[in-house]
């Protein structure tokens, strides 16, 4: 997702008395990163990490030539580009899709941060007081007039709010949410097949289908589409014959997770401090 970031926003819609060349075709909007000096750095340690690598230097080697964690210098290694990484950086707002509300109310003239936190958590916000009070800080001195000229539109969904779209049930997304993602996907066709294999897997774990043959079929499959996950479908094949039994047999750790959350249960009932001779009469018991 963090690679194909660019076709997420909705493309550019010309106004009509625009004078365009009719040989332009409209593309989609490119997001740029603003040029601040958190972006310029880490431009310019994704640059030096790479030029490390190229001259034959270890992962360890350049953390510490760097001065780096290793997990740093993991992850902007195995990034594809920086923009990769700036993207995976982008958060949505719990506030997001209260904004425009907010914007009403604050142009109604309601200033109060506690009795709109009331209003939008009604609504159905989840975040926390002082999330709102940040946000509405600055929007308190704004008169009426330059509230009502905002944009009550939200920007394009984050990364990781479309990745979420892909691997949950289908059934369970807003049609409002399928409709943005089939347009995503009708942009690009990269997004477009990890929809097909991310649901193709899914059918295997649900029906209990993946047989040896079918699964090495979508594996292939996927590594002529999604460079980006073969290293997904390389672990399958290091453990293919559990992965096999996985995704066709009814057997399943189930039981034993369920135990297991029991015991950490009775634990966490006695403030972690029960001893196991204590423990295990808890458990018995129960």
């Amino acid at each position: 997702m963090a690679a194909h970031h660019a076709c997420l926003p909705e493309p550019v819609v010309p106004a009509p008395d625009a004078a365009l060349d009719p040989g332009d075709p409209v593309g989609p909007v490119v997001p740029t990163w603003p040029d601040t000096a958190r972006i310029g750095h880490t431009r310019q340690r994704y640059d030096r990490t790479h030029d490390l690598r190229e001259r034959g230097l270890s992962m360890r080697a350049i953390a510490r030539r760097l001065e780096l964690n290793y997990k740093t210098v993991r992850r902007y290694l195995r990034a594809e580009s920086v923009d990769t990484l700036l993207a995976g950086g982008v958060r949505a707002s719990v506030l997001d899709s209260f904004k425009p509300y907010l914007h009403q109310r604050l142009a109604d003239g309601e200033r109060n941060a506690t009795a709109l936190h009331v209003e939008i958590a009604e609504r159905g916000y989840t975040g926390g007081y002082s999330t709102l009070a940040r946000y509405l800080r600055p929007l308190r001195r704004v008169d009426a007039a330059a509230l009502a000229a905002l944009s009550p539109h939200p920007g394009p969904p984050a990364v990781r709010q479309v990745a979420g779209w892909i691997t949950g049930l289908p059934g369970h997304l807003d049609p409002a949410d399928a409709v943005l993602l089939q347009a995503i996907r009708a942009r690009c066709p990269e997004l477009d097949a990890a929809v097909r294999h991310v649901a193709g897997f899914a059918r295997m774990i649900k029906d209990l289908s993946g047989v040896k043959d079918t699964l090495t079929g979508w594996m292939g499959a996927v590594d002529a589409d999604l460079p980006a996950l073969r290293s997904f479908t390389a672990g399958l094949r290091r453990d293919l014959d559990a992965v096999v039994a996985g995704l066709t047999l009814e057997y399943n750790s189930g039981a034993v997770e369920g135990t297991v959350n029991r015991i950490k249960q009775l634990k966490t009932a006695m403030y972690g401090r029960a001893k196991p001779d204590l423990l295990r009469q808890l458990i018995l018991l129960a």
